[in-house]
């Protein structure tokens, strides 16, 4: 039997850690190190980088994480596969090949092309996201380093295991094994203690990153190097795999992961064991994420503080409107927002105040610039008692706009371009699913009728939440039988609209997964055109989860008293 391949992350964005690289590698054995660049802004990002530098379109960070760590990885033989070529992978490789030859170091470095697709007029980047049979093919050929550039999350470890193993497009289920691991890995310190509801349990001052054991049934370990920071147990995992998903099934390029036969079981301290993971083929199209300039925008903040917040807001509003009035030409949007954090009889002067926003966006630079900081700046001594403002007002900045297409796979030339040179097409094997949803699970008996007390609902529910371009996922999963049997019935769609009044008049689809204690709320429109367009507070709804964990509601006095569940 073939031996288990250790997998280990050292980076969950552009902009992680940047000792996370060394840390990974001296911690601890390791077989593959992978990083995670890449995201739907970092792509918008990395382009307009590019319209500036033809040659660049790569996350530098990785190549001087490298400069500093390549003698280390070759020395103790780790594999380091990444999507840090994001729009260029071929300029990324010729930079680490040129790294190891001033290095001395033998180093032999493959990459993975063909997702770059033509842009549509007006689109900045085209990209399909690519599975792992490239990186797979690269270090089947002797790869030591792996550069891609879109390519799945997932596909980093799917990649690497499907070459250690030998599994072939139709090895389903073990492929879908590595793409519940490579989601758990893929946001890095996430899945050990980072960005966790019940955080106040463990010490994440600084968690260390994880790491998977996969087996050759596709079955998995997670955990991390010993003595390092942080915690993984089955609510660190659990709370990942909900993150950025929706329904059961979790569709990609190699396969599609059912995610309502994933079973987590604590392994021992910093150990939990993924097993039961079903796959089915992958479905005949590839997603495409295109980015575009949307516009420009401008932000000015106002400081209202101690009486009268309401009429000193309706004061600032009216006054600009008149001055914008005054223009050539008025913003094609204009949203306020009041934040009332202010406090009655406060302390100190920052809790009496609150904190209006005025968010403009257009076509025309000009038009969201110096007309709008211009009118902000000229109220300073004639508006409302107290007036002051954040910081200056700015000429404003562009934004971005990400949308997903999808385009059959036999439309894009997956190549892997190897140690030697050689350009093998990677072709679209073995057979492919159109993805339909699954039929509702039957929920569990609900709880007897009983005593209850209101209280939030983060005392009793974990919930993780993130971004799927305009759409925001909310996971939400408890750690006992019983907590699960009342959340079920509890937290309906029409429940959740109460606690988070933001989702009325948008859709939103629950999904049910028993096997995590879990339901996963997709709210569709929430972000607006994404997280690039900053439309919202929390652009990419990092915290919607702890909104509504906070959100109160009667909850039995049963499950406040019972003792926490791990696995």
């Amino acid at each position: 039997m073939t031996e288990p391949l250790r997998i280990g992350n050292a980076s969950g964005f552009y902009g992680d850690r940047f000792d996370a690289v060394r840390e990974m590698l001296t911690d601890g054995p390791l077989d593959v190190l992978t990083g995670d660049y890449l995201a739907e802004l970092t792509m918008l990002i990395l382009g307009r980088g590019r319209l500036k530098d033809p040659t660049r379109g790569y996350a530098s960070t990785f190549l001087r994480q490298l400069e500093e760590n390549l003698g280390l990885a070759h020395e103790r033989g780790v594999k380091i596969v990444t999507n840090a070529g994001g729009l260029n992978p071929a300029g990324l490789a010729d930079a680490v090949r040129a790294l190891a030859d001033r290095a001395g170091l033998p180093v032999r470095v493959a990459h993975v092309e063909g997702d770059s697709l033509p842009a549509p007029d007006g689109f900045l980047t085209a990209n399909a996201y690519l599975g792992g049979a490239g990186i797979a093919a690269c270090l089947r050929a002797g790869a030591d380093i792996v550069v891609t550039g879109r390519v799945t999350d997932a596909a980093l470890v799917t990649g690497p295991a499907a070459a250690h193993f030998g599994w072939g497009p139709e090895d389903h289920d073990a492929l879908a094994g590595a793409v519940v691991a490579g989601h758990v890995l893929e946001c890095g310190t996430q899945a050990t203690g980072g960005n966790y509801a019940f955080f106040g349990a463990h010490d994440v001052r600084r968690p260390g990153f994880p790491l998977a054991e996969i087996h050759e049934d596709g079955s998995s370990v997670i955990t991390k190097h010993h003595g390092t920071g942080g915690v993984v147990d089955v609510g660190t995992v659990t709370a990942q795999l909900l993150y950025e998903t929706a329904g059961a099934r979790y569709a990609g390029p190699d396969v599609t992961a059912r995610l309502d036969t994933v079973r987590l079981k604590g392994d021992g301290p910093d150990r939990v064991r993924i097993s039961g993971v079903r796959g089915e083929a992958p479905p005949p199209t590839l997603k495409v994420g295109l980015n575009r300039l949307g516009g420009w925008r401008n932000e000015v903040v106002f400081v209202l503080t101690g009486l009268d917040i309401e009429a000193k807001a309706r004061l600032v509003k009216e006054q600009f409107a008149d001055a914008l009035a005054r223009g050539e030409r008025q913003p094609a949007e204009v949203r306020w927002e009041l934040a009332r954090t202010d406090r009655a009889d406060a302390p100190t002067e920052e809790t009496a105040s609150a904190l209006l926003r005025l968010v403009v966006r257009d076509r025309d630079a000009d038009t969201v610039g110096r007309a709008v900081s211009g009118a902000a700046v000229e109220l300073a001594l004639g508006s409302y008692p107290g007036f002051h403002l954040t910081s200056p007002p700015g000429k404003g900045a562009p934004y971005g706009v990400f949308e997903a297409r999808y385009v059959p796979v036999g439309e894009v030339g997956h190549v892997a371009v190897l140690p030697d040179g050689e350009r093998l097409a990677v072709p679209a094997e073995g057979p492919r699913r159109k993805l339909a949803p699954l039929a509702e699970p039957g929920l569990p008996e609900p709880l007897p009728a009983g005593p209850v007390r209101t209280v939030p609902l983060g005392r009793v529910a974990g919930a993780r939440s993130g971004d799927k371009g305009g759409d925001a996922n909310v996971g939400v999963w408890v750690r006992s039988d019983d907590a699960w049997r009342w959340l079920a019935h509890e937290l309906t769609v029409a429940r959740l609209r109460e606690l988070l009044p933001e989702t009325a008049g948008l859709t939103v689809v629950r999904h049910v997964l028993p096997g995590l204690r879990a339901l996963n709320f997709v709210v569709h429109g929430l972000l607006g055109e994404g997280v690039a367009a900053q439309a919202r507070f929390d652009p990419q709804a990092k915290a919607v989860g702890e909104w509504l964990r906070s959100r109160h509601l009667p909850v039995p006095t049963a499950l406040l008293e019972e003792p926490e569940v791990t696995a």
